[in-house]
């Protein structure tokens, strides 16, 4: 009976790091998606997102109307390839080996496990901001038991990860709810923000901040449906994936929005406790403390996923034991890495957030189209998922239509590129707005698709052995 309590409490440590999850071990159901990334999402940091529009004057209907396009876009690339964790019961990057090779994956992955790294630093920042003023001692100390909570979630594993996840949504969903309403009910709206006239370059470039956000999560999404069963349907897996994803970032970016173009400049662990106060005197501490185990959370997520990228890399280039050891391992290394980074950064590092979104957009995007384009259109989600591991195996070490395309998109989009003070040659004649992640996409599609079209009767014919 304390067996079965542990499994449904999700204490059972995990024995699975990148290798395959066979049929025996699949379990959950397609709905448990919903939850986990509807917290995984409701973190102060997805506020922050919204804040962009109102700064560089959109109004807030306006900012909210490009964070939801944004967000539409951008989870459902995220939502699709969550499809691929039950299909092949891979980790995400894994996946990559057969699109660019296994030596050629480990490229995707170096900009992927700074990603994880980048967004950690960020939530630790902002948990110890909140907690900091009300504890005592100074915000290293505090910032390093937060990372040592989220790194004992995800030494545990996928179970804990999702049961945490589940149980914070309800809570989230009152507090946050409850501060919703009275953000509508208190605050005039269009009275903060600067007084500009509406540019298609500021609606843009919130859009892309909010798509990027959702987008970001691609390349980790399969590694927490990848334990689901074989059978489970495509389209209950994509939408459960995107309906927790899309709802808390939409909620959470449009009420960023609407309290930076009400309330003067104040981060948003300032607008949590200022709003909590309108609704209750003193609430707004707690509504800020409720927060922490949401940021802890997404922390344990991305710590998890930055181990499989990491063993994913080291596996391409030498020999690495899979299983429990070498995953919590790899969790304690990670958990280093940030708590230093995390020390050594200058204080206006949150400002930079949005410049930072726009890299990940930079980066991904091209990834993401190939890989998309290879396991829906040109092997239609056929694998030999052994191979991927074999050095010299169908897929190679270089896969070269792979990496060509890759780095054709990105060159593609350096021209459309408007990122700080870089400003490419064609933005001044689209009028200010950056088309790079557009034209990065279909730049990547067609070059993918003309290089490997011609070898799509061998990728046939080598896929369908067992």
């Amino acid at each position: 009976m304390a067996r079965d309590l542990s499994s449904k409490l999700g204490l059972n440590v995990e024995v699975r790091s990148i290798e395959h999850i066979p049929s025996s071990e699949r379990r959950g159901k397609a709905w448990h998606l919903a939850p986990f990334w509807f917290t995984g999402n409701f973190v102060l940091t997805t506020m922050a997102t919204g804040f962009l529009g109102p700064a560089t004057g959109l109004q807030a209907w306006q900012a909210i109307l490009s964070i939801v396009l944004g967000v539409m876009v951008g989870t459902l690339c995220m939502a699709l390839h969550a499809n691929q964790g039950p299909r092949l019961g891979l980790a995400q990057m894994i996946q990559s080996r057969a699109q660019f090779g296994l030596y050629g994956a480990v490229l995707p992955l170096m900009a992927v496990i700074g990603i994880y790294i980048g967004f950690n630093v960020f939530n630790l920042t902002l948990a110890s901001e909140i907690l900091s003023p009300l504890l005592p001692g100074p915000a290293s100390f505090w910032q390093g038991g937060l990372l040592a909570v989220a790194l004992l979630i995800a030494m545990v594993g996928h179970d804990l990860l999702h049961t945490v996840q589940r149980w914070l949504t309800y809570v989230l969903i009152a507090v946050f709810g409850w501060l919703t309403v009275t953000a509508l009910g208190h605050l005039e709206f269009d009275t903060a923000q600067p007084s500009l006239s509406f540019s298609w370059a500021a609606f843009f470039g919130q859009f892309s901040v909010a798509a990027a956000y959702q987008f970001s999560y691609a390349v980790y999404v399969s590694d927490y449906s990848r334990y689901l069963p074989e059978d489970t349907p495509a389209r209950r897996v994509i939408g459960w994936t995107y309906l927790g994803a899309a709802a808390s970032a939409i909620w959470l970016m449009s009420l960023g929005a609407l309290l930076s173009s009400a309330l003067p400049a104040d981060g948003p662990t300032g607008y949590v406790k200022h709003l909590g106060d309108l609704a209750l005197p003193g609430f707004g501490t707690f509504a800020t403390l409720v927060a922490v185990p949401a940021l802890v959370g997404i922390m344990a997520i991305n710590c998890y996923g930055a181990m499989l990228s990491g063993a994913s890399a080291l596996s391409a280039i030498g020999d690495v034991k899979l299983g429990a050891r070498s995953r919590v391992l790899g969790i304690a290394v990670t958990g280093v890495i940030i708590y230093l980074v995390t020390l050594s950064l200058p204080d206006n590092y949150l400002e930079s957030f949005s410049l930072f979104l726009q890299l990940l957009l930079y980066f991904l995007l091209p990834w993401s189209a190939i890989n998309l384009t290879d396991f829906y259109v040109l092997r239609k989600g056929r694998y030999v998922t052994s191979e991927l591991f074999n050095k010299d195996g169908i897929y190679g070490r270089w896969a070269l239509p792979g990496i060509f395309s890759y780095t054709g998109a990105l060159l593609a989009m350096l021209p459309f590129t408007s990122l700080g003070s870089y400003q490419g040659w064609m933005v001044a004649g689209f009028g200010g707005i950056d088309l790079a992640a557009p034209i990065g996409f279909f730049v990547a599609v067609a070059l993918y698709a003309s290089l490997t079209y011609q070898r799509k009767a061998t990728y046939s014919v080598q896929e369908s052995r067992p």
